[in-house]
């Protein structure tokens, strides 16, 4: 039923990605990360399979009525080896991630392609923690590895703040032969939070590895700070143009460390966050567009209705 995603991210104006998850599963579902692997417990537990199924169903359904293709990514981003052992579990928990997204998949009858997600080994906020390239492969090859046997479609890296553990862990994701996309934590300076401005991090991953990835994104980054950053100079050109396509956004353009912090929920409205989006998605030709941070279904469906509708 399902194209490669590689050809749908070729012959599609747009691609909707997943909002916010572990977010809404704390304040809605009053559902809470496990201390090791965060939120990858989840689906061994009813309650959390259920509300799983019910905010990706919600995803599903906006990208079934602006007939979108869907990208959703297991909610693993630290169930990495080191974390898993730590937790008493074993390569299985990614196993059953996958399956479980792979059921709504199954039964969501649209274009909708299941990622393995995964992240940076510290804190993707600071970089506190960093590895370098050799490390990073090392580390990272094990999860990449689990989710190429565990059969998901492409993989993704999300929060990636640093440059040497991306390379490294884009050489572990390209040496499974599958899609794959860095994503990285982005500050209006135009840089990553280890300085590196992005089209030189976008130049270096591109030329290190093997198999490039299919593009590079920003998440939990308000759409108008993305769009600052993408418009230092240094950053205005072409192969930032064409390789940075995409971003999971949050509502509110606070920085990191005063997010991290926040007591409470940092939204705005879905109208004004959706023509933020807009703005950024056309000045800068983005393809994949989904939420982080504060976003909810309402967000997800403004955003939708008005970029089929320009």
């Amino acid at each position: 039923m399902n194209s490669n995603i590689e050809q749908s991210f070729e012959k599609n104006k747009y691609l909707l990605m997943e909002g916010a998850l572990g977010e809404r599963l704390k304040r809605e579902y009053h559902l809470f990360p496990d201390e090791h692997v965060a939120l990858a417990k989840l689906v061994y537990a009813e309650e959390g399979r259920r509300a799983l199924q019910e905010l990706w169903g919600q995803y599903i359904t906006i990208a079934r009525k602006y007939q979108l293709p869907f990208l959703a990514t297991t909610p693993t981003r630290r169930a990495n080896q080191e974390r898993i052992e730590r937790s008493g579990e074993d390569s299985t928990i990614i196993h059953e991630n996958v399956k479980f997204l792979r059921e709504l998949q199954i039964s969501s009858n649209i274009e909708m392609y299941v990622g393995g997600l995964m992240g940076f080994k510290g804190d993707a906020y600071t970089g506190e923690g960093a590895l370098s390239r050799q490390e990073a492969y090392v580390f990272h090859s094990w999860q990449a590895n689990a989710f190429f046997e565990a059969g998901v479609d492409f993989l993704y890296a999300g929060l990636m703040p640093d440059l040497y553990e991306c390379i490294g862990m884009a050489e572990a994701m390209a040496a499974t032969g599958l899609p794959y996309i860095i994503s990285f934590t982005i500050q209006k300076d135009g840089r990553l939070i280890d300085g590196t401005m992005i089209s030189k991090a976008i130049e270096v991953i591109d030329h290190m590895v093997k198999k490039k990835p299919l593009c590079y994104m920003a998440n939990c980054v308000h759409p108008l700070i993305t769009l600052e950053a993408l418009s230092q100079p240094f950053n205005r050109n072409d192969n930032v143009r064409q390789r940075f396509q995409g971003i999971q956004a949050n509502t509110s353009p606070l920085s990191y460390e005063e997010l991290d912090h926040s007591k409470d929920i940092k939204t705005e409205d879905q109208d004004v966050f959706a023509e933020y989006m807009l703005q950024l998605v056309k000045e800068r030709q983005l393809k994949i567009i989904g939420g982080c941070c504060g976003t909810d279904h309402r967000h997800l469906e403004a955003v939708a209705q008005k970029l089929v509708m320009n």
